[in-house]
């Protein structure tokens, strides 16, 4: 979430020239929630790929067996992607909910 308010402070003039010249309140917010979600799931498939490395290396060096779900993986992935959504929703709304104007202004 904080990632996402400091994103949308940082682009406070590109959300004011969007606004101005005919963007709706809804194409910014959309724009802000496709990019939680994608970077909640980048994250996921990146823990993910991470999880199934340390647990072949484990395997390997310990000799056990891991058994990684596919139901599990999906599951992983998904919440990252519920979670981007969750965590996304607030600074979208802030930035849709922008003035134009007083975006333009922004320093």
């Amino acid at each position: 979430m904080n990632i996402m308010l400091v994103s949308v402070t940082g682009r406070t003039r590109e959300i004011g020239v969007r606004l101005a010249l005919g963007a709706r309140g809804s194409d910014v917010l959309t724009q802000f929630l496709v990019e939680s979600i994608v970077m909640g799931v980048l994250g996921g498939l990146g823990g993910l790929v991470f999880g199934i490395t340390s647990a072949k290396v484990l395997a390997h060096f310990t000799g056990w067996e891991t058994v990684i779900s596919p139901y599990v993986m999906i599951l992983a992935v998904g919440f990252s992607g519920a979670v981007g959504v969750f965590f996304g929703f607030y600074p979208a709304q802030k930035a849709a909910a922008l003035n134009p104007i007083e975006a333009l202004r922004y320093e």
